[in-house]
């Protein structure tokens, strides 16, 4: 036995599961303990003993749920997702072995984010599908808006198997979601396209575009610019209806799926009355229910909303047998689309700027998805725009490409030159000192130069808008109200793009004109004269930060100065002004007052 349990400890450990595994142990031994605790404390009757095991073991139980749902399923999933989609990289089981023994901890919090995003996202769409079915279609989920839904009393009062065999039912259900989207696709792409997959997921390039300007194109502009739109989730919610639709009609299940529209109208009116008498009723509740009974009158006060009534057709079970195939086939084009589409569009625009070179896939698959949304938005706005008439198309044409063109310039001032010169000031002034030295040439790359710009003007931009009001808080906070269907060109080059170019210009050539016209002339060494090529941005940077230190120390000691004088001859609203008389030490002084 005691070789039995040294080997077991010994796998434990070996396996770098041992926090998560002892936790979980730990959590199942304390419970068991705490249960035969209670036990013996009910046989004895010790009522304060047996209270406080009970609530001990709420604490403990409820911990344990918590470990597992938000630890342990997301973590299940992740690493589901990943052994599932091993083909789509060109990987093995024994490229993730590795990689979890080289760093575990790493790969452990890697699975579990992408388990979490996996879990939240599947949530957020069970929301849309609410929105859109009808209230009772969903009852073996739960419905996470319900006023009535409390998870903490859900752990407190179902009991462990309750809880485990949801556990169980939720990795099945999740589990086989990620074969039919992810596993399933993976293998008919490679069937089909079989020069297609792997995708490119190197780490680093030698491309001359860099990754880390791509990335940060990615993040500063790409998914923002998705993330921030109200219309992909309007499109989907759209697009879910139209196959609901689509579906309710092909199998008689429209009133299953949607319920009757004149059905759902009277019902609405009779839940309404429904809803005044019962609000009459409650609003004195009898004194014998208690809180809690008011408390239910006041969640309830809206009517049931878990269901309403339907057409039952004949073959009923046959025909939902058919639905969930049906949406089986849609689930699995839908993913097909979604794994081809945007990364054979992003390649293929990527092939124009990058040539042959390999680029990560996650930023082929960004852009194309940018420009299928693009594609997609113009498009609606198209629709939109059709029975209005062909002159009012050809007006909001010419609006439409006057401000496309407004905005292109105003992106080439403000997200190119800008950015390309702040980048190119960081560089000279703090990256080239420190990482090449002076016997060396340093190289500039404006690619990477423009990317860190970017992120640099960003988060002075930021910075700028959380500041003290000043003239470039002002203008930014403008432009941002004035925003892109309303955009003013002159106002923008005059009060911002042209003095910030400027300043950003002047703080470039001036340091270079200095080291390269007036040093030389001073007769100088070559060594000299390359020592203040290569440190003048940084002694000049150090020069202007004292003087701001200095300046602002100066502000702060008027601003001290005229607090003590002040709070010294300041009486009320009354400055009394001090003057001492040369011969009358001793004389009372005569004061004149001021208004303040």
């Amino acid at each position: 036995n005691e070789i039995t349990i040294c080997d077991a400890c010994f796998r434990v450990r070996a396996s770098h599961f041992e926090g998560l595994i002892t936790t979980i142990v730990g959590y199942v031994l304390l419970a068991i303990t705490l249960i035969v605790c209670h036990g013996l404390a009910a046989l004895v009757r010790f009522q304060r003993s047996r209270r406080l095991l009970g609530v001990c073991y709420i604490v403990v139980k409820v911990s344990l749920l918590v470990v597992v749902e938000i630890g342990v399923f997301p973590l299940i999933c992740g690493w589901w997702l990943d052994i599932c989609s091993l083909e789509m990289f060109d990987a093995s089981l024994k490229d993730r072995e590795l990689s979890f023994e080289s760093a575990p901890g790493t790969t452990m919090f890697l699975h579990w984010l992408v388990g979490m995003v996996y879990v939240f996202y599947f949530a957020s769409f069970i929301l849309l599908l609410r929105e859109v079915l009808r209230p009772g279609v969903l009852w073996f989920l739960r419905n996470l808006n319900d006023p009535d839904f409390n998870p903490v009393q859900e752990m407190i009062h179902l009991p462990i198997y309750r809880h485990l065999r949801r556990f169980i039912l939720s990795v099945v259900v999740f589990g086989s979601i990620v074969l039919l989207m992810l596993w399933l696709p993976i293998r008919i792409i490679k069937h089909i396209f079989p020069s297609f997959l792997p995708y490119n997921v190197m780490l680093y390039s030698d491309a001359p575009v860099s990754e880390l300007s791509l990335e940060l194109l990615l993040l500063q502009v790409v998914l923002p610019a998705l993330l921030e739109q109200g219309h992909t989730r309007q499109w989907l919610k759209g697009l879910v209806r139209a196959w609901t639709v689509t579906a309710g009609y092909l199998l008689d299940l429209h009133s299953y799926l949607l319920g009757d529209q004149e059905d759902n109208e009277n019902n609405g009116n009779q839940q309404a009355n429904n809803n005044n008498q019962q609000a009459r009723n409650n609003a004195i509740p009898v004194v014998g229910e208690g809180l809690h009974a008011a408390h239910q009158a006041i969640l309830q006060q809206g009517g049931p909303v878990g269901f309403q009534p339907y057409h039952r057709p004949i073959k009923f079970p046959l025909r939902i047998v058919l639905l969930i195939l049906f949406m089986c086939v849609t689930l699995l084009l839908a993913s097909l689309v979604c794994l081809t589409l945007p990364v054979f569009t992003g390649r293929w625009l990527m092939s124009f700027w990058t040539g042959s070179a390999k680029i990560h896939e996650l930023y082929t698959a960004a852009c194309g998805l940018y420009v299928c949304w693009l594609s997609i938005r113009a498009i609606t706005v198209l629709l939109a725009w059709m029975p209005q008439g062909r002159r009012v198309i050809l007006l909001k044409v010419q609006e439409w490409t006057l401000m496309i063109l407004k905005t292109l310039i105003v992106a080439v001032l403000l997200a190119g030159v800008i950015p390309l010169l702040l980048g190119l000031l960081f560089e000279l002034v703090i990256v080239a000192p420190l990482r090449v030295p002076l016997d060396q040439t340093p190289l500039f790359y404006p690619w990477q130069d423009w990317a860190l710009g970017v992120l640099h003007a960003k988060i002075i931009a930021a910075i700028t808008l959380m500041g003290p009001q000043w003239w470039l808080k002002t203008v930014i906070e403008q432009v941002y109200a004035n925003g892109i269907r309303n955009i003013d060109l002159h106002f923008i080059i005059r009060k911002l793009a042209a003095p910030v170019i400027a300043v950003l210009l002047l703080s470039l050539c001036i340091p270079y004109v200095i080291a390269v016209g007036i040093v030389p002339l001073l007769g100088v060494t070559m060594e000299m004269q390359n020592l203040v090529q290569r440190r003048i941005y940084p002694f000049l940077l150090m020069v202007v930060v004292l003087m701001g230190i200095l300046f602002f120390q100066i502000r702060q000691f008027k601003r001290l100065y005229e607090h003590i004088k002040n709070d010294k001859y300041l009486v009320g609203q009354r400055l009394v002004n001090y003057e001492r008389k040369a011969g009358k030490p001793s004389t009372t002084t005569h004061s004149s007052s001021v208004q303040e």
